[in-house]
C-alpha cells in the first residue's frame, strides 16, 4: 500500500485540514476508517461452485430445479455435438436440448464450454483441439445468446499449446475441482463444506450423472441434503457460478483504489487494469474502524443498498463505475 498525506490550509476558517489518500490493493487505513474489498461477495467466508459436465438431460430436469429452489446457480459445462437441437428432434434421451440449455442461461445458471466432442488435450494436436473449442463456442453463442467465458478441460488433462489458446478470451478455466459424486458419502460432502468455512477457501464442486452416467449418485437425495446444509449456512458461503467467483476473485486482485477522507465522507475512486467486457462481476467493499449508526452510499447517480453488521459496512459496487462517495454518521 501506498500512501500519502498532505495538509491543506483553510484560511476561511483558520483549520488545518488533513487529507489522506490512500492508493489501495485490498486494504486500505486512515485516521477512522479502514476500506477494503471483501474476499467475497457480500463479505462471505467462502464460496462454492457446483459445476456439472456433459450436458446431461437431467442436469435440466433435476440439477437446475433443485438449485433454483434454494437461491442457487450452477455452471453447466457442455459438448455442443451431443446436444439435441429441440425436443422434435432427439437423437439421444440421455442429453440436454439446445432450447433447454437457453433456458438454463435465462435463468442466470452458466452454459459453458467442455469442448465439441470432448477431445482429450493429451491426445489431439492443437490444430484439432482449437478447432473443437471454437466450434463448440460458436455453437453455444449461436443458440444460447452467451458467449463462453470459462472452460472445463475433458477428461481432467491440462496440458500442451491448447491450454495457453483456451485461456484467451476467458476469465478462467477450470484448474482444479472436487467430485461431488457417488463416490461421495453424506458425512463426506459436509466435511468439506466445514472445511470450506473454516479456511475460507473456494470450492469447485463437480459431478456428471445424478440417477444415470459417470459417477452418478442413483439416488441424488444425498444431494439435495447437502446443498440444503448449504443453505443453513448461507450467511457464510456464497454459492456462485464458476464465472462469477473467478472473476470476483481475479478483480478483487487487481483492483486499486484511491480513498480520500473528508469530514463524514469517503471519496473512493476504483480502478480496475481488466477488460471490462469479460469481467463484470460486482466487488463487495467493506468500511469499518468507527461507530457507524448509518451509513449511505453512491456511485454516480446509483444509490447502493448498505448493509450494516456490527462495525462494519458493506455494499456491492462495480469497479469500472467511478468514484463511489460514502457518507457515515
Amino acid at each position: 500500500m501506498i500512501f500519502q498525506c498532505r495538509y491543506v490550509y483553510q484560511y476561511q476558517t483558520f483549520l488545518i485540514t488533513l487529507l489522506c489518500v490512500f492508493f489501495y490493493s485490498g486494504f486500505s487505513s486512515g485516521a477512522d476508517w479502514n476500506v477494503s474489498v471483501a474476499k467475497y461477495r457480500h463479505d462471505k467466508v467462502c464460496a462454492i461452485s457446483y459445476t456439472f459436465d456433459d450436458g446431461l438431460a437431467e442436469h435440466y430436469t433435476l440439477a437446475a430445479p433443485q438449485l433454483e429452489q434454494r437461491g442457487f446457480r450452477g455452471t453447466f459445462f457442455i459438448n455442443g455435438s451431443k446436444v439435441n437441437k429441440d425436443e422434435r428432434h432427439i437423437k439421444d434421451t440421455t442429453r440436454v436440448t439446445w432450447p433447454q440449455l437457453k433456458e438454463m442461461a435465462e435463468k442466470g445458471h452458466e452454459i459453458s464450454n467442455h469442448g465439441w466432442a470432448h477431445r482429450n488435450f493429451a491426445k489431439f494436436p492443437f490444430e484439432v483441439l482449437k478447432e473443437d473449442i471454437l466450434k463448440n463456442d460458436s455453437a453455444i453463442y449461436a443458440h444460447v445468446g452467451v458467449m463462453p467465458r470459462t472452460y472445463a478441460y475433458p477428461n481432467n488433462t491440462k496440458q500442451g499449446e491448447a491450454m495457453a489458446f483456451v485461456a484467451r478470451n476467458r476469465v478462467g478455466t477450470r484448474l482444479k475441482q472436487r467430485s461431488v459424486g457417488s463416490k461421495r458419502t453424506a458425512r463426506d460432502l459436509e466435511k468439506w463444506m466445514e472445511t470450506l468455512i473454516k479456511t475460507g477457501d473456494w470450492g469447485v464442486g463437480m459431478t456428471h450423472g445424478l440417477t444415470y452416467g459417470y459417477d452418478a449418485f442413483g439416488n441424488p437425495q444425498r444431494l439435495w441434503e447437502h446443498w440444503e446444509q448449504v443453505k443453513a449456512n448461507e450467511d457464510k458461503i456464497w454459492v456462485g457460478t464458476f464465472r462469477e467467483v473467478v472473476s470476483y476473485l481475479k478483480e478483487r486482485e487487481a483492483i486499486r483504489l484511491t480513498v480520500t477522507e473528508k469530514k463524514n465522507k469517503l471519496h473512493v475512486v476504483p480502478e480496475l487494469p481488466l477488460d471490462k467486457e469479460l469481467f463484470t462481476e460486482p466487488l463487495t467493499m467493506v468500511v469499518e474502524g468507527g461507530t457507524m449508526k448509518k451509513v449511505s452510499a453512491r456511485q454516480g447517480k446509483k444509490k447502493l443498498s448498505v448493509q450494516l453488521r456490527s462495525d462494519k459496512a458493506f455494499f456491492d459496487f462495480d469497479p469500472f463505475g467511478g468514484e463511489i462517495i460514502v457518507t457515515i454518521r
